[in-house]
């Protein structure tokens, strides 16, 4: 807090702290500017917690016919698997094939996919024989199967990066900072926005803090902020929800990921080997409004357990479910009724209002940097920013070492896993599991309060150490256990704690589903 005392004016201010603000704060601060983000409640809060936990170029976009899009994902794609490889990793996929004229069709798409990646590829597609395919998905249908088509493409922890992303940023002289909540737009006599007022829900102190320009990186919040600018701008989001599920391993045993391309709603549903589970979704509902904690609608649930259990011959129910989770894309409202969702472009738009402030909307978590990029460039030729040119492209991201290793779980703090492994030595206790039917262990939960700014229960276990994601019963058994931990790092009363508790079961139980 500091920071905003010392620092009366501030070159960037952002608003929203997901993928698209992150990336902004540290394309921003690597540039040289002065740099304040503020998010509401934590990193990745909203929907860069809640993708499929892919890294893709689209295979449907180029279905779609939209190859620039796909182009500039396949490299940012490349880009994330150099710079994050302790949390990017090459996945890959299968499509089975019940029609040989798929197979065909398949194999052609995915070889233009594979040229569009160019040096940056992760592997060329290739057909596999109806054997072959049965034997690397052991839970696929097998009646009518003629063969599969295997491509690559990445696989990710989304909150995670977000986390080691906000560290990046802080270490290369950014000031980020969650759980606070922009109230107000400040404007000079001209109109013209040149700061926020933010409240710190924590200490409930109020700020006002002046920027030469403010980005709202809001998502599917974007309306709010530019509603704050002008009371009767009208909504350029339509919030269309994702839905996930996660099952156990032994529904999708293999390393391969399924990817079901023509499901009844027009979208591709996938089955992702992840944290040793499988994630399965999703879906596309658009909704009227938008929240922090979208639920998961029945329908939802039941149109990806009847299309997963299409294809698989051990069936899943909702017994099966260990946590599901709701998700919003920020789509630009559509045109009229007739467009569908699926139809609306993903490219990533910036809409910049007469009072200057400027809006990044749209696009998708494999862009993420990209965006950022196209946002500051924004700012320099308005003349909000002197010039100076983008320096993340080869920029790693805190916790990348180069390391494949992904035997055992901790591989995902990179080059931090020492430092829990000293936590360890220095108190064993903390080498306890946290639950045992899960993998994590005591020192995450220190290492993410001290090192990673998780501030409550939520914060911990849905974004730093993906319990709640993964496992939402258990998530919900050590929510005391956790908040008394908190409690004691960050000097809080039993009051805080009891608080905690029962805010942390009441957006656990939406994970859960109730039969």
């Amino acid at each position: 807090m500091n920071q905003l005392k010392e620092q009366s004016q501030w070159d960037v201010i952002i608003v929203g702290g997901g993928a698209t603000g992150l990336g902004i704060a540290l394309d921003s601060t690597t540039r040289g500017y002065k740099t304040l983000l503020l998010e509401q409640v934590d990193f990745a809060k909203g929907t860069s917690s809640r993708s499929t936990k892919l890294v893709h170029g689209g295979v449907r976009y180029l279905a779609q016919g939209n190859i620039d899009l796909v182009k500039e994902a396949l490299y940012e794609r490349g880009l994330m698997l150099k710079n994050a490889s302790h949390l990017v990793r090459n996945q890959s996929f299968i499509i089975p094939n019940y029609k040989w004229w798929d197979a065909f069709l398949y194999t052609v798409g995915l070889k233009i996919y594979d040229f569009l990646a160019g040096k940056l590829s992760f592997g060329t597609s290739l057909r596999i024989s109806k054997n072959e395919t049965a034997s690397r998905l052991k839970t696929i249908k097998q009646e009518n199967l003629k063969g599969g088509v295997v491509y690559h493409d990445g696989q990710f922890d989304d909150s995670r990066l977000a986390v080691n992303i906000a560290q990046t940023a802080i270490e290369q002289g950014a000031t980020v900072l969650n759980h606070f909540k922009v109230e107000k737009l400040l404007k000079n006599e001209a109109g013209i926005v040149n700061g926020v007022v933010a409240k710190d829900a924590e200490t409930n102190t109020v700020y006002s803090l002046n920027a030469k320009v403010v980005i709202n990186a809001t998502g599917v919040f974007s309306d709010d902020i530019l509603q704050m600018d002008d009371a009767l701008a009208k909504n350029s989001i339509r919030p269309s929800q994702g839905v996930h599920l996660v099952l156990d391993k032994s529904f999708l045993p293999g390393n391969d990921a399924i990817m079901i391309p023509k499901t009844d709603d027009g979208r591709v549903l996938f089955l992702v080997p992840w944290h040793n589970r499988v994630v399965v979704g999703t879906t596309d509902t658009l909704l009227d409004s938008h929240s922090l904690e979208p639920t998961a609608l029945d329908k939802e649930i039941e149109f990806i357990l009847e299309t997963a259990n299409r294809y698989l011959i051990k069936q899943v129910t909702k017994n099966d479910v260990l946590s599901i989770f709701a998700g919003l894309r920020p789509l630009a409202a559509p045109k009229d009724k007739s467009e569908k969702t699926k139809e609306i472009s993903r490219s990533h738009k910036i809409i910049v209002s007469k009072s200057g402030l400027i809006t990044i909307t749209g696009g998708k978590w494999t862009t993420y940097r990209r965006m950022a990029q196209d946002t500051l460039n924004k700012a320099i030729e308005l003349g909000k920013l002197p010039a100076s040119k983008c320096k993340t492209k080869n920029l790693l991201i805190h916790g990348a070492d180069g390391s494949t290793d992904t035997s055992q779980h901790l591989y995902i703090y990179g080059s931090d896993t020492k430092g829990i492994r000293q936590l360890i030595d220095e108190s064993p206790e903390l080498g306890e599991k946290i639950h045992p039917r899960l993998e994590f262990i005591k020192a995450e939960v220190v290492w993410a309060i001290r090192n990673e700014m998780a501030r409550t229960v939520e914060d911990v276990l849905a974004r730093r150490v993906r319990v709640l994601f993964l496992d939402a019963e258990a998530a919900i058994e050590i929510s005391p256990m956790i908040a008394t931990m908190l409690a004691k790092e960050l000097h809080k009363d039993n009051e805080w704690k009891q608080g905690q508790i029962s805010n942390f079961i009441e957006i656990a139980s939406r994970y859960v589903i109730k039969n």
